[in-house]
């Protein structure tokens, strides 16, 4: 299967929350592909940051696809709340249920689009029985809770195994990675298979004008 092309979903994590609405619309003008939303609970993973009502109110922002990446446990009870938020792809953890597979079919039957996120100490092999059922698989570069971390170099070789599974397959399953991407871990993580680079501080710094230009950049496009 020919290869998707590279994508970019800057994470508001590193937007300015003041101006919500307003960064997601710059983003968006910007050229990025997908919006990013990481979603905390102060439980699963050291930080606290949005819930479903503040991804409702920025669905009327922009038409571009909301990547929400759910970091809460237990998960299940709140994917119809995202859902019905304006989600596009909700993205959970193996280890926030206890049954994987069952939470993929109920985000898929809500008509959203299923991701299945590994942090660096997962295997890939956790997604060998979901690979038919996945439209996304994200690989955390850093320990998932807060932005600005450095890139954890042992993620490239997971993102390698993964892009061979994936194309074995031949089914559609963007690959996305997630955590110290900037412009000089994006080109290796594009060559290791990557084609979602999630940004935070990459996409923001420099402010506005900067944006597009920043995108362009990790896109490999600049």
């Amino acid at each position: 299967m020919k290869r998707q092309r590279v994508r970019i979903a800057p994470s508001i994590l590193s937007s300015d929350f003041a101006q919500l609405g307003e960064e997601v619309k710059r983003i968006d003008a910007a050229g990025a592909d997908f919006i990013h939303v990481d979603v905390m609970d102060g439980h699963f993973v050291p930080n606290i940051t949005i819930g479903p009502g503040v991804v409702k109110a920025l669905r009327p922002h922009t038409k571009k696809t909301f990547d929400v990446h759910l970091m809460i446990a237990p998960v299940d009870p709140f994917i119809q709340d995202f859902a019905d938020s304006g989600a596009d792809i909700i993205s959970v953890h193996p280890e926030s249920g206890p049954h994987l597979h069952r939470t993929i079919q109920e985000i898929k039957r809500m008509g959203k689009k299923a991701g299945v996120v590994l942090n660096p100490a997962t295997p890939p092999s956790a997604v060998d029985h979901v690979l038919g059922d996945v439209d996304l698989i994200l690989v955390m570069s850093v320990n998932p809770g807060f932005g600005g971390q450095k890139f954890i170099k042992s993620q490239l070789d997971k993102l390698r195994i993964l892009r061979a599974k994936i194309d074995s397959i031949e089914r559609p399953i963007d690959l996305e990675v997630d955590g110290g991407i900037n412009f000089e871990t994006a080109p290796e993580a594009i060559a290791a298979g990557a084609d979602v680079m999630v940004a935070g501080t990459a996409t923001f710094t420099g402010g506005p004008s900067q944006y597009a230009a920043n995108i362009r950049k990790l896109r490999g496009d600049a």
